[in-house]
């Protein structure tokens, strides 16, 4: 059975300041904040600190098309193939938190993704939005062990 745990991202202006966070229904919760991003890098930045923190088979549940089809389509075999490049040849985007986050996940091999609608009234991925538009808003780190309200 594998641990399911939402992430989200947000951004100011893109880019400008931005927030991701990470959360387990119920239960432990972390977010951080950088000054000059995009809303993609949050994105990829909550999806690779979720699995970071959580060791064992785990389910990633994001509203990222971007993070989610990576996988899941394995656009990642793509850019190896074409030595990071995407199917229009341009570098890929974002390569310096893909690569560390592809090899993690191949790695370790326990770890799926599942897209949720963003904003579509799923109580996690509220949860998860609201703590990353947070940390963008302060542009500070925090973390949990009980949801904030």
């Amino acid at each position: 059975m594998s641990l399911i745990v939402y992430s989200d991202g947000a951004c100011s202006g893109n880019p400008g300041p931005g927030g991701w966070a990470w959360a387990l229904r119920g239960g432990a919760w972390a977010s951080g904040a950088e000054a000059h991003t995009t809303n993609q890098r949050m994105e990829i930045t909550a999806a690779l600190e979720a699995v970071r923190a959580h060791p064992g088979a785990l389910e990633v549940v994001s509203d990222s098309n971007y993070v989610v089809k990576c996988f899941n389509d394995k656009w990642w075999q793509g850019w190896r193939q074409r030595g990071w490049k995407n199917s229009k040849g341009d570098p890929v985007a974002n390569r310096d938190l893909w690569e560390p986050f592809i090899d993690l996940v191949l790695s370790r091999g326990d770890v799926r993704f599942r897209w949720v609608k963003g904003h579509g009234g799923d109580p996690m991925n509220d949860l998860v939005d609201r703590l990353a538009v947070l940390a963008c808003q302060t542009q500070r780190a925090a973390r949990g062990e009980h949801p904030p309200r």
